[in-house]
């Protein structure tokens, strides 16, 4: 049992999984910081100069905690654009050009055929061994190996 899991740990896939997710954490903190920082002034200002919070409004007035903070999705879906857009271009664009310019000079041999396609050829085959038979019912006693 252990050594299948230092099998699974030994995989390249588990350590890059791993080292995105740290660095995918690190990054995340970073752009939060800069939409919470730059970004979220501006969208407060949009709110106007009477509102303390910033860009929403209350459900029951002067109660603080029903404060509806539509500048803080805003803040939100633009640092989920950021970091989606980040890990698209550092990342995965690199990556998929990488695994492009690796393929080119392969060369793709031809492929298998599938189990419906083998089983499809049988069936051809023996139809045809059956109507050879009933043409010929003299050879009915034909060795098996024959088609």
């Amino acid at each position: 049992m252990l050594k299948g899991f230092k099998d699974f740990i030994s995989r390249g896939n588990v350590i890059e999984l791993a080292v995105g997710v740290v660095i995918g954490t690190v990054f995340t903190a970073i752009v939060t910081a800069f939409t919470d920082g730059i970004i979220k002034p501006f969208i407060n200002a949009l709110g106007g100069a009477h509102v303390a919070q910033g860009l929403g409004f209350h459900v029951v007035a002067g109660k603080d905690s029903t404060f509806v903070d539509i500048g803080g999705v805003i803040n939100a879906a633009i640092n989920f654009l950021l970091v989606a857009g980040v890990v698209y271009f550092v990342f995965v664009l690199p990556m998929n050009r990488l695994k492009e310019r690796r393929g080119r000079g392969q060369k793709s041999s031809p492929a298998e055929p599938t189990d419906v396609e083998l089983l499809t050829e049988i069936r051809d085959l023996l139809k045809q061994q059956q109507r050879h038979t009933a043409d010929h019912p003299d050879n009915a006693q034909a060795p098996a190996g024959r088609v």
